[in-house]
Formats: C-alpha cells, structure tokens, sequence
C-alpha cells in the first residue's frame, strides 16, 4: 500500500488540539507520518503540538509563522513523503475508521485521484441546531458529480497537488474549493466517500457566522467564483425591497413576499424535523423564524464580503 501523509495547519488552536490529536491517536488505520504546520501561534499550541511530536516519532511540527492557511497546507505537503496526502482540520472530531474510509478508495483504485469526505455538525445547543439547519445539507442531498471537497476532509495524490500547483496562496479564504475547482479542471477523477465522515461544531455565536461568511464571501470574491449566485442574491432582496414597499398599499404582496421567505427556509425546516425536538407549533414557529433571521444575517455578510473581494481582484489584476 502507498504511504498516507496526514497534514493540517493550526494557528491558536491550543483548546481543540487535544481531542483532535487524540482521534489521531486512535485511527484503525493510522497515518504513516503526520505533518503539522503551525502558522503563527500565540497561545500554548506550539507547545502542546511539540510535546505530542516527542512522544511520536512520526509527527513533524512546522513552524511557519504569518503563512494562511493555503501557504501552511503547501509547506505541509512539500515536506510530505507519502504518495496520497489526506488532510484535516483542527475543531473537528475523527471517528476512528475516517482515514481507512478516506484513503480506501486511493488504494484500492489507481484510476482515483481525490476522494471526498463528508462534513457533519455536531451542535452543542439549539443556536447551534439550527446553524447546522440553515447552512450544511445532509449527505443524502448531496451530489457527488458537483460535490466539492472540504479540507476538513480529503485525501489525494501528492502527483496532483504536484499537477495543479498546490492551494492558491494567494488566497486567504475559499482557497480549498479553488483547489478543489482546479483538479477537476484537469479531469481528475473525484469521487465522495460518505463513510469519511467527520464531526465539527457550527459558530458559537451570530457574530463569530456572520463574520465566517464575509470571509468566505470575500474569498469568492476575490477568486471570482459564483458570480452568478452572487448577483441573484442581490437581486432576490432588491426585489423583496420592492414587494415590502409595494406591501403598504396592497396587502397582497405581503403574501408574495412571505411566500419567497417560506420557500427560503423549506430546505433547512426539513433537516430541522429530522431532529428529535417537539414537533409543537410555538417550536416550530420559532425554528422558522429563526432559521429566516439565521438565512438574512448570512446574506448580508455575503452581501457585504463578495464586493470587498472583487475590489481586491480588480486592484491586483
């Protein structure tokens, strides 16, 4: 069998590296070297990866301060000897059958290039629940012709990253889906391994979402990627601008428009009753209009981040 290379960067991560490495610990099929790519630290991670590399001979601690995310995973890679390269994140919970799921498809197929995992929440409050709801499909709604790959869990030929020249260091966030849009671009053969799957916890709070989704806004911005979704959402809430002004003289409209915010949350009210909370009214209404206030925040901070970025793309062109 090939050689497997796990990498993850870190940077302040000293509160969730320990169960992480822990998980790492208890892989049915470990990693044959573990590389770690620390970005900058300020915190006691430096001190807590270190002290995990002298009890594993296998585990190597990059210490690369000021690199983003994309710059880390590439200076992870580079310093890898295996041939397929799984990557992970901190925050996240690793069952321990995900790396032998992850990398079956690798070595058992040499037509496969890069194997998917699959990224679940793992709320720890009704906030959370609903997060999880309004942002992350379940696996059964999933494609896995248009599925692309979250570096929380996905493993790949080094050949590849080789091929395609690494992560977009370029880019401070959406840098996975660039990688991920570039290896298909080139014909690889990507394929979606649910049983990969790993555990993570949504944004604690309403700042700490809408600040994650400017980000990625930003980032898709600056890459230039769904301009076309983009510009929907703009149009969708100009519209809705219009129907609430058109809303004081003909109540119809109201209808209309609260019509659209139904057909907005349909998605997200479904994975919610797959929960087991009381299926009450009061909770159900309240897990509707949560999940519409959840919807509004996230489009705003996308609204917000994606001009932002193509300013900065237009700038460095």
């Amino acid at each position: 069998m090939p050689d497997v290379s796990l990498i993850f960067t870190v940077r302040n991560e000293e509160a969730a590296l320990p169960a992480l490495l822990q998980s790492l610990q208890g892989q049915e099929r470990p990693p044959d070297e573990i590389i770690i790519a620390d970005g900058g630290s300020t915190d006691g991670t430096l001190a807590v990866l270190h002290g995990f590399a002298d009890q594993h001979r296998q585990v190597t601690v990059l210490e690369v301060p000021d690199h983003n995310i994309a710059q880390g995973r590439n200076a992870a890679i580079r310093a890898a000897s295996g041939d397929i390269i799984a990557v992970t994140d901190a925050g996240v919970s690793l069952p321990a059958y995900w790396l032998a799921e992850l990398v079956r498809p690798l070595e058992q197929r040499p037509e496969v290039d890069m194997v998917s995992g699959f990224s679940q929440a793992d709320p720890q409050n009704r906030f959370e629940v609903l997060l999880a709801a309004t942002t992350l499909p379940l696996v059964s709604e999933v494609r896995e012709d248009s599925y692309l790959a979250s570096s929380r869990t996905v493993a790949f030929r080094k050949s590849l990253w080789e091929l395609v020249g690494g992560y977009p260091e370029w880019l401070d966030y959406s840098e996975d889906v660039v990688f991920d849009l570039n290896c298909k671009a080139l014909g690889a053969l990507v394929v979606l391994q649910p049983a990969a799957t790993v555990r993570f916890r949504p944004r604690p709070t309403l700042r700490a979402f809408f600040l994650q989704y400017y980000r990625y806004a930003r980032g898709d911005g600056k890459a230039n990627l769904w301009p076309g979704r983009h510009a929907l959402r703009f149009t969708a809430y100009a519209l809705g601008g219009i129907l609430l002004w058109q809303g004081r003289h003909n109540p119809l409209w109201w209808l209309v428009l609260g019509l659209a915010a139904v057909g907005a949350t349909r998605k997200p009210m479904l994975r919610v009753l797959t929960e087991p909370e009381p299926r009450s009214i009061p909770n159900l209404l309240g897990s509707l209009s949560s999940i519409l206030g959840l919807r509004i925040v996230g489009d705003i901070a996308k609204m917000l981040g994606y001009p932002v970025g193509v300013w900065w793309r237009c700038r460095n062109r």
